[in-house]
């Protein structure tokens, strides 16, 4: 595994360092029957803040993400890609295969205190799931969480896991003294889909009853709708049954995004489909034939078809921009410098 091929950017664009070596990895497998079949790669990181692309449509900086591969095993998953920076199998090496950063915790609190930092929006589980089964063992979030609180810098979190409710109290005491986002990924609400789609992911419904906690807790949670996916997730019955369960749960607001099939994802989503919807390969290979993402024309109508429903179940998209507050991590000079890493969309 190319371990050392993963560097950091210098201030002026070159290649840094390794963010860790393969003398800093341990490979560990347990017998519990939630891990059976997954290995893990234990590592030390020298950074955790990574800096979004100048490129992205995304409206943050900053992620943290504390693992590399996910259990959830999406077979759309655009993050299948970075597993082969490492010469990990971007299929089944992907879902099996996970970096865990273990001393992301102390590291970010760190970061956090440096001078340099400035106190900018941090997003987490945009690469791959921060709640994915293996937090469950490794227990990395409340480290996290914790220094985020004690900087009083801002965040969000994306998740399809229900495991945030174990960290519902540092959500709490962090929202107190800074801005704090979380959104739950529900697509649909198929649970025929999503045994085959989503197979290592928590129930559509479960994902619904962390909206519904959260809510009742006093902490506003969103819904993305992503992936809407085409010819099985998008009919007009299928739109609204998803968009009324989300209005149901208490969310604050339902965004659509549409399946895109990067590099890596593209691939393993192809074999899926043509194992068990060998009827629509043809329709994908032309509705994906410009490149990775779904002509602007079904893009568009996708999204009027869900702001239609949720206007209708008194919901509505997410604001355009992300919550920015300054934390009072004391003097600032320029922002620290971080890898590049894929975002969301």
């Amino acid at each position: 595994m190319r371990w050392e091929n993963l560097a950091t950017d210098s201030a002026h664009g070159r290649a840094g360092a390794a963010l860790f070596g393969a003398e800093a990895v341990t490979t560990r497998t347990f017998d519990a029957p939630e891990f059976r079949g997954i290995t893990f790669h234990e590592v030390r990181a020298r950074s955790i803040l990574n800096r979004v692309p100048g490129a992205s449509r995304m409206p943050f900086e900053w992620t943290v993400n504390p693992y590399r591969g996910c259990t959830h095993a999406c077979v759309y998953c655009f993050a299948r890609k970075s597993h082969g920076h490492l010469d990990l199998d971007t299929g089944l090496g992907f879902d099996s295969q996970i970096v865990v950063k273990v001393n992301a915790p102390e590291l970010l609190r760190r970061q956090l205190a440096s001078r340099r930092w400035q106190g900018e929006h941090i997003a987490m589980g945009t690469n791959v799931d921060c709640y994915q089964r293996a937090e469950g063992r490794y227990r990395l979030m409340p480290g996290i969480l914790a220094a985020l609180r004690d900087r009083a810098n801002p965040f969000s979190i994306l998740t399809k896991g229900t495991l945030i409710l174990r960290d519902l109290e540092l959500l709490k005491q962090a929202a107190e003294v800074t801005d704090v986002g979380v959104s739950v990924s529900v697509g649909f609400t198929d649970e025929r889909l999503w045994r085959t789609v989503e197979p290592g992911a928590p129930a559509p419904e479960r994902r619904l009853e962390v909206v519904r906690t959260l809510a009742a807790h006093g902490i506003g949670c969103g819904v993305l709708m992503a992936p809407v996916i085409p010819f099985l997730s998008d009919g007009p019955d299928q739109l609204r049954a998803t968009v009324r369960a989300v209005a149901a749960a208490g969310a604050t607001s339902v965004t659509p995004l549409v399946l895109h099939l990067r590099p890596g994802a593209r691939e393993w989503f192809a074999s899926w489909l043509g194992e068990h919807h060998p009827h629509l390969v043809n329709r994908y290979a032309r509705l994906y034939a410009e490149g990775a993402y779904a002509p602007k024309w079904y893009q568009r109508r996708i999204t009027r078809q869900v702001h239609d429903l949720a206007r209708e179940y008194g919901i509505g998209p997410a604001r355009s921009g992300m919550p920015r507050r300054t934390g009072t991590a004391g003097p600032v000079e320029a922002p620290v410098s971080g890898p590049v890493q894929l975002t969301l969309v």
